[in-house]
């Protein structure tokens, strides 16, 4: 419906009408479920990278403090017991998608509901009318400019979080911020109850190697089995936010040591013991959803020492053009091995993204599959004793978007696991 109206009426009134059109969406879709966050707690997160994994600890820690809660991202959808994959390809989907989960929540006698919260999704006013109890923001980097016109513009979009915080009707409020993020100022100036900063520093002394990561909070040591030093500020952030709603810290360490893995976000794909198998996996194959250059940069730092071998593809043809050849070049810095696949090219050319990145890639050996599926067998049949595959851009995307809509149903966990067990099956 939305497509023929932009159609038929001129661009210049379309954009007018645009966002009297999404408030009314989002009061319509807040009236018909009753305003559901009013009674709920809800803690909203945003940030340019590390929501979901930031939102899986908060929901761990808060589940371990005795709480029931929902959950909605980009992984999944999560309401009590009940968990499904989030096949919206958004992490925030529409308005009344918003204000029924909220509403199903509160019907399932939900305590808290922690919500992933995008500049795209507050663009488009799908917050609006959501009580929120706390916000954390996390960090904010150059994203989505083609559709917000500019990162002054995408800043703004994050901030509309301290807004809808500040104009909660609910008491004790609290505002997460982290301050190794240069822009944390602006959120920092939330007129709330409490204004909590935290960076690394909080961590005391941290690791971050090949066995996950360990830190420390008021004497109490931390570990996790998952990897890079962002993943601290992660846990760190959902931390904070607990420490705000009078947590023990003893049950923030058992909340978060209870999450092993978060899918899409530096995943291992390992095989379970099958006497089919004539080669052992003696290498990692790790999926996650880097598409950013910061992310990606952190990924590939989070295996110092190994021997890497890249399956790169570029998110989003149409959009982000100038990632392109930066994500190439932090390729050519840290990879041994890169191989450039088709990631998502909607309706641009896929072999012109390709081409694209090649010319940043100086210095290393370059493979061109653009059949995601032998990309990906590729690079595992390629890997030796210790090496690290690395599958950037996807994470847990259900879908590879294609031209005039087409969307084909994928899963780089599942594909690289049936690619993994070819392999060692191989003689």
């Amino acid at each position: 419906m939305l497509e023929i109206v932009k159609k038929i009426i001129p661009k210049k009134l379309f954009r007018t009408l645009q966002p009297i059109y999404h408030y009314t969406l989002a009061l319509i879709g807040a009236v018909t479920y009753g305003f559901p966050s009013q009674h709920i707690k809800v803690l909203g997160i945003t940030g340019t990278k590390g929501k979901s994994s930031t939102a899986e600890f908060a929901n761990a820690i808060l589940e371990q403090a005795g709480f029931k809660t929902a959950l909605m991202g980009t992984i999944r959808f999560k309401i009590g017991s009940e968990s499904r994959p989030n096949l919206y390809k958004m992490s925030m989907p529409g308005r009344f998608f918003v204000q029924k989960f909220l509403r199903e929540a509160v019907d399932a006698h939900c305590d808290w509901a922690v919500i992933e919260m995008t500049s795209e999704g507050m663009k488009q006013f799908r917050h609006l009318f959501i009580e929120l109890n706390s916000a954390i923001f996390l960090n904010i980097t150059p994203e989505h400019i083609e559709s917000h016109g500019s990162f002054e513009n995408y800043l703004k979009a994050k901030l509309k979080i301290v807004d809808l915080l500040e104009k909660s009707e609910k008491k004790n409020k609290a505002m997460i911020v982290n301050t190794d993020d240069k822009h944390a100022g602006e959120f920092l100036k939330a007129g709330v109850e409490q204004v909590i900063p935290f960076d690394m520093k909080d961590a005391g002394f941290w690791e971050a190697n090949n066995d996950g990561i360990a830190f420390t909070i008021h004497g109490e040591r931390i570990r996790s089995p998952l990897h890079g030093s962002f993943m601290i500020l992660n846990a760190l952030a959902a931390a904070m936010f607990a420490e705000s709603q009078g947590i023990q810290t003893e049950v923030i360490k058992k909340g978060i040591e209870s999450v092993e893995e978060i899918k899409g976000r530096v995943q291992f794909i390992k095989l379970p013991n099958n006497s089919r198998l004539k080669k052992k996996q003696n290498f990692s194959v790790v999926v996650d959803y880097a598409h950013t250059p910061e992310s990606l940069d952190a990924l590939y730092s989070a295996f110092p020492n190994k021997r890497k071998i890249c399956v790169l593809g570029n998110t989003g043809g149409g959009r982000d053009v100038w990632k392109r050849p930066v994500m190439a070049s932090i390729a050519d810095k840290y990879c041994d091995e890169i191989i450039l696949t088709n990631e998502d090219p909607y309706d641009e050319d896929p072999e012109e993204i390709i081409n694209q990145m090649k010319k940043s890639i100086k210095t290393k050996n370059i493979a061109v599959v653009m059949d995601r599926r032998e990309a990906i067998h590729k690079a595992i049949a390629k890997a030796r004793e210790g090496d690290t595959v690395l599958i950037t851009g996807k994470g847990t995307d259900p879908y590879i978007m294609e031209a005039r809509g087409k969307k084909t149903p994928w899963s780089d966990a599942q594909v690289a696991q049936e690619e993994l067990e070819k392999v060692l099956a191989s003689s």
